[in-house]
């Protein structure tokens, strides 16, 4: 039986350590909510025998993950709307990250959103360069508050899980 928990330990953790993985690429992509696929690893983290189960620490990680996960809906938004744009805007910018990213690599995280909010208010109004411009400014810029945020949070939750992972190592190896 020891075997088997040891086993299902080890499986655990390297299951945890991909969801914090793939919680910070989802925090640069509109379709992986970042924080919480991280705080999932920390979940797996704590559900082995090794580490204690804390959840208090739980409950107030996955409270700030889903806070994130809501504001960075209207982060963006709010960017766009202050510097004068419309929904055109905002989803021009989350299409134009993800073609950034396919056709450009990392180059595309910084210049689809921009470009894709402004090919999106020129959808809108074609006349109106100027307006399209400013509102694609104010989308990247609401753009690249939310991700920073998430990738900070998912930053931090990594810290947290390479340090209870390190508090409790000697159980693991």
């Amino acid at each position: 039986m020891k075997d088997y928990i040891y086993n299902m330990d080890i499986v655990l953790l390297i299951a945890g350590f991909l969801f914090i993985i793939l919680g910070i690429i989802g925090s640069f992509l509109p379709i992986l909510p970042g924080p919480i696929t991280s705080w999932i690893g920390l979940l797996l983290l704590h559900l082995t025998k090794a580490v204690p189960q804390n959840w208090t620490f739980l409950g107030i990680t996955l409270g700030i993950a889903v806070l994130i996960w809501i504001i960075d809906y209207f982060i963006p938004a709010m960017g766009t709307k202050k510097f004068g744009g419309s929904k055109f805007g905002v989803i021009g910018s989350m299409l134009g990250l993800i073609v950034g990213i396919v056709f450009l690599g990392p180059l595309g995280i910084i210049i689809g959103p921009f470009l894709g909010a402004f090919l999106g208010e020129l959808l809108k109004d074609s006349q109106n360069t100027k307006k399209a411009f400013k509102a694609a400014i104010g989308s990247f810029i609401g753009f690249l508050t939310s991700t920073l945020i998430k990738f900070i949070a998912t930053l931090v939750f990594a810290g947290f899980f390479f340090s209870i992972f390190w508090k409790y190592k000697n159980y693991f190896l």
